[in-house]
């Protein structure tokens, strides 16, 4: 849910700029990393061409050499969360993003997960949820990588939890997640046990139809 506030932040930002067409700004800019033709973004999301347009121009606007380091990203995101500490799920955020590991998100980047967390399937969505968990990227959930995750997203929140949180609520509420989703009780969570036990959870699934169509 997280990422979709940096989704705002552009959309915002780009309305206030000129009108001109993406390719007239490439043309006029000198930036280090040129996003594939528009076209074959089209092709390989749920984004129309317009759409992508938008997104380009606020992603350009925060990201001026085109490409957005990690430090960029977290004071990005850090300004949607100042009664919390961001940084940690920023940085989990950030490697789910930045699917080349090169320490770096392009816009094709960007747009691509963007594309699965507000148009995917269920399927896809849930593939892209594992995979930031999957914190060390070995194909399986460890309950201590749960828990980085989960307390992760407790600190971003901060003074907007209520009641107080106490230090073990985190790891209380991984044991329930973790021992409902470990079927075979064998330490970790595969990829199958994940979607399995989110499909199956009325909450996570009304959740995943949240923001479909925000842009």
């Amino acid at each position: 849910m997280g990422a979709l506030m940096v989704v705002f932040s552009l959309q915002t930002k780009q309305r206030r700029k000129r009108t001109d067409s993406v390719e007239d700004e490439l043309e006029l800019s000198a930036v280090r990393h040129r996003p594939e033709a528009l076209e074959l973004l089209e092709a390989q999301t749920r984004f129309s061409r317009k759409e992508l347009q938008i997104l380009y121009r606020g992603f350009k606007n925060e990201c001026p050499s085109g490409v957005v380091n990690e430090d960029t990203f977290k004071e990005i995101y850090a300004q949607f969360f100042p009664q919390g500490d961001a940084s940690t799920y920023a940085h989990f955020l950030f490697d789910a993003f930045d699917t080349d590991h090169n320490g770096s998100v392009s816009f094709e980047d960007f747009v691509m997960g963007l594309s699965i967390l507000l148009r995917g399937t269920v399927q896809e969505k849930l593939n892209w949820a594992f995979n930031l968990y999957d914190i060390n990227k070995d194909g399986y959930i460890t309950k201590e990588e749960m828990l980085d995750i989960i307390k992760s997203i407790y600190d971003m929140m901060g003074r907007c939890t209520y009641p107080t949180l106490k230090e073990e609520t985190p790891r209380q509420h991984v044991e329930i997640f973790f021992q409902k989703m470990d079927k075979n009780r064998d330490g970790v969570v595969t990829i199958d046990e994940f979607i399995d036990c989110c499909q199956n959870d009325e909450n996570i699934m009304r959740s995943m139809q949240l923001f479909e169509n925000v842009i």
